[in-house]
């Protein structure tokens, strides 16, 4: 499903001075049809959750009071960390540096030089489309690489399995030529001895024998023209069988020689980790834990700060505290759980109690495990190594 186009994408606009905000709406109005305002603070919520924007502009004139309203957004608005949105604010010059360093903290993701003057009326415009665009290409961006590496790894499987298969096959056929072989060599040797039953005279009311000659030579045709040749025919029926299988292989070798360059490709992926953690001591730690480890780490700071990041990225796997200031462990996993596209990332929760309600309430909130502080690294990196496995599996 690709992002909205300008024809049918929604754009709204917050702020606190109403004037503003019907200046920043003419701007957009001309190559935007769906553009709304919001310059009530008790209606920020409510505002969002009914226009549930593609993009939304922060027109504040303070930088101060777009924090402000992220953060009770963000508190507040369960749609907004599972609605794909992107966040623009239009900053003063003496703000740049500052807007420009909660743009690299993923706080909010672009900024315009709007005020006092506008320079520059197209850029708002540019900075909706690639933003539109940005969504565009998270939506379509399909399979983690984490999970196509696992999927390549299976797929290099094959060749193993295929080999293996094949080896059974043979054995297979060589026993069932075994088979017949004895079966030729048992029926040859009860009809040898019904013969010999025969010239015997051990059944004379059922049978009597006039020219015991005669009847060796019947015995032995019987044996060389009709049981042994259908014997052989049925050996010879397994040959071509062999000799596809042959075939068969060296035809997948291509094929194989490809698996193999994937699986090898695969190895060289390293799956993201996400951390979430309000203690900076605890997120170092977990840091030292796993940095011999393949993982690529993201931090968050919190709940809100994790599920702002969530936005754009899209971990493999979330190491998840409990206890934390803004949004505890529970609720956070709960929103992410909520958002189509993270439903299956597998969480990890963190917490110094090993209570029976903790882990309950975890695995209720949709977490795949816990881990207990302190850390015991073999536990953790096992445990994370489970859940990906599990996750990439389904």
């Amino acid at each position: 499903m690709s992002a909205p186009n300008s024809a049918i994408a929604k754009i709204l606009v917050a702020t606190d001075v109403i004037d503003d905000a019907a200046m920043v709406k003419d701007m957009l109005n001309k190559e935007f049809k769906h553009v709304f305002v919001s310059t009530d603070p008790a209606r920020l919520v409510a505002d969002f959750e009914q226009h549930r924007p593609d993009v939304l502009i922060l027109a504040f004139n303070q930088l101060e009071k777009s924090e402000r309203y992220c953060l009770g957004l963000y508190r507040l608005c369960k749609a907004v960390h599972q609605h794909p949105h992107r966040t623009v604010i239009l900053c003063n010059k003496d703000e740049v540096k500052r807007v420009y360093e909660l743009c690299m903290k993923d706080f909010f993701d672009d900024y315009i030089l709007f005020w006092p003057m506008t320079y520059d009326p197209w850029r708002l415009l540019m900075s909706v489309h690639y933003a539109l665009r940005d969504m565009e290409s998270l939506k379509s961006s399909g399979p983690s690489a984490a999970e196509f590496a696992a999927q390549a790894r299976r797929l290099a499987e094959l060749e193993s399995a295929l080999s293996q298969q094949m080896a059974q096959g043979g054995q297979h056929i060589e026993a069932a030529n075994r088979a017949m072989k004895q079966a030729e060599q048992k029926v040859d040797a009860s009809l040898e001895k019904f013969s010999q039953r025969l010239l015997n005279g051990e059944m004379p009311e059922s049978v009597e024998v006039k020219n015991a000659d005669s009847l060796k030579k019947e015995i032995s045709h019987l044996k060389q023209d009709e049981i042994q040749q259908h014997f052989h025919t049925a050996a010879q029926s397994a040959q071509p069988l062999k000799q596809w299988a042959n075939e068969f292989k060296q035809e997948c070798e291509p094929l194989l020689k490809s698996a193999r360059t994937m699986n090898a490709m695969a190895e060289r992926i390293r799956p993201t980790a996400l951390v979430v953690d309000d203690d900076e001591f605890q997120r170092k730690i977990i840091g030292k834990l796993l940095e011999a480890e393949n993982y690529q780490l993201v931090f968050a700071t919190g709940g809100i700060d994790a599920l702002n990041i969530l936005r754009k990225t899209r971990p493999d796997i979330i190491l998840m505290d409990v206890m934390m200031p803004d949004l505890d462990g529970m609720e956070t996993t709960r929103r992410l759980k909520a958002i189509p596209h993270l439903a299956k990332t597998p969480v990890i929760m963190v917490t110094g109690k090993s209570e029976g309600n903790v882990v309950v309430d975890s695995l209720k909130a949709g977490a795949s495990d816990f881990v207990v502080k302190p850390f015991d690294r073999a536990t953790l990196i096992a445990k994370m190594a489970r859940a990906l496995s599990a996750a990439t599996a389904s």
